[in-house]
């Protein structure tokens, strides 16, 4: 029998299934999955469930395919639109915003809706010695994306809030992780005027090369550049874990997971040593070659999201255009291009782009994959408000089971 209690409309089991026209059984496993919430009947005759609450699955039901898998396919989001041969950010040019604000500032918009001209990102004291201490225990050949993960293990044990999962909550550790990651890697070039802005401090972790205006003004380019597209890898990866309520350091740190990979962030690598070797052998014709007879693939060429030119690869080599010292390295990189065009049409990506930027700046191979991971940290954290938003546990696929038929017998 329906209780109409004070905290609004109660529905027995056998209601709640016939509403949502499931089995009882089911039920019980939209509860056990996060879906519902179920109440001891005072009577002690079973469960009860909120009328509003079954209601809503229901509509969800009606939006939303059965299959679990279906769900990962139709996630919903504002934060990023591909259209052909350009990117959004909530609507708004990413390119043109990266010509006209700084990292900082996109990043803070992105999560809030409010531009703050000039605004800073500061690591506490205690979380950036927490963070430095750990990234130095490492051994010296550990890459930056090894670094980057411990930083951030370390500043969310430092961090005793960090399970305030409140807006305002995540926010302040965003703003508070994304300087602990740059401030915790070693310094190999020398701290400069600018070291408030991310780019500035980020330079002196990549390069001994002394920076000018203009030159870190590209790197901030390419932080603002990559701050997100829509769900990459990482970014999935990113969502399912804040789908299951972790908070936000351990959101950042399933996404620097997926991308340790070269099929994703490392990608700039690949590109940054092959326009090494251009350099050094004065001839793009004859390292594409190499790559085609190895079977490999030319690195910083196509993407499969866009079927012309990357708008970040071109907004990115803009800036580089600019600079006197990036003049060789961009040459080499539109001469792979014009090479490889000869027989197929493919047009240079952000990795290349970033190896561009990395060779000129007498960065090492990784530097572009640095780049990338502290870039898409503000992305990732955007996707996480976005996720806590919805229901917990939605992001369950279902596995279609090709193993032996049960029962079986015991090995």
């Amino acid at each position: 029998m329906t209780d109409h209690g004070a905290d609004g409309e109660r529905l027995t089991t056998k209601e709640a299934a016939a509403r949502l026209g499931v089995k009882p059984e089911t039920v019980y496993a939209y509860v056990s999955r996060g879906q519902l919430s179920s109440r001891r009947d005072p009577s002690g005759r079973g469960s009860t469930f909120d009328a509003k609450e079954v209601d809503a699955l229901v509509r969800r039901g009606r939006r939303e395919p059965s299959s679990g898998s279906d769900v990962i396919q139709r996630i919903r989001t504002g934060i990023t639109l591909i259209d052909k041969d350009r990117y959004y950010f909530r609507g708004v040019d990413a390119t043109e915003l990266a010509r006209r604000y700084g990292y900082e500032e996109i990043a803070d918009w992105l999560w809030t809706g409010n531009l703050r001209a000039g605004v800073r990102f500061t690591a506490p004291a205690e979380t950036l010695a927490a963070a430095r201490r750990a990234v130095d225990a490492l051994p010296a050949h550990s890459g930056s994306t090894d670094r980057l993960r411990v930083a951030a293990i370390a500043a969310a044990v430092a961090d005793p809030l960090r399970f305030d999962l409140d807006r305002d909550a995540v926010l302040g550790s965003a703003r508070m992780l994304i300087p602990t990651l740059v401030d915790a890697l070693p310094t190999v070039g020398q701290r400069h005027r600018g070291e408030g802005r991310i780019a500035w401090r980020l330079w002196s972790r990549l390069t001994t090369e002394r920076p000018d205006e203009a030159s870190v003004r590209a790197l901030d380019m390419a932080l603002s550049l990559l701050i997100d597209h829509d769900l990459a890898a990482s970014t999935l990866a990113v969502r399912v874990a804040a789908s299951a309520r972790a908070h936000p350091y351990a959101v950042v740190s399933a996404g620097l997971g997926a991308l340790d990979g070269p099929l994703h962030g490392a990608a700039s690598g690949l590109a940054h040593r092959m326009l090494s070797e251009v350099l050094e052998r004065g001839s793009a014709a004859a390292v594409v070659a190499d790559h085609l007879r190895a079977g490999r693939r030319v690195p910083g060429l196509g993407h499969r999201l866009y079927p012309g030119k990357d708008p970040r690869a071109e907004a990115l080599f803009g800036v580089l255009a600019q600079l006197p010292a990036a003049r060789p390295a961009l040459e080499a990189a539109r001469e792979v291009e014009a090479t490889t065009a000869r027989h197929v049409e493919l047009h240079a990506n952000v990795d290349l782009a970033l190896a561009v930027l990395s060779v000129a700046s007498a960065m090492p191979a990784e530097a572009g994959e640095t780049v990338f991971a502290v870039a898409r940290t503000a992305g990732w954290i955007a996707h996480a408000l976005e996720e806590y938003e919805e229901r917990p546990l939605r992001m369950r696929p279902s596995g279609q089971y090709d193993g032996p038929r049960p029962p079986r017998p015991l090995p």
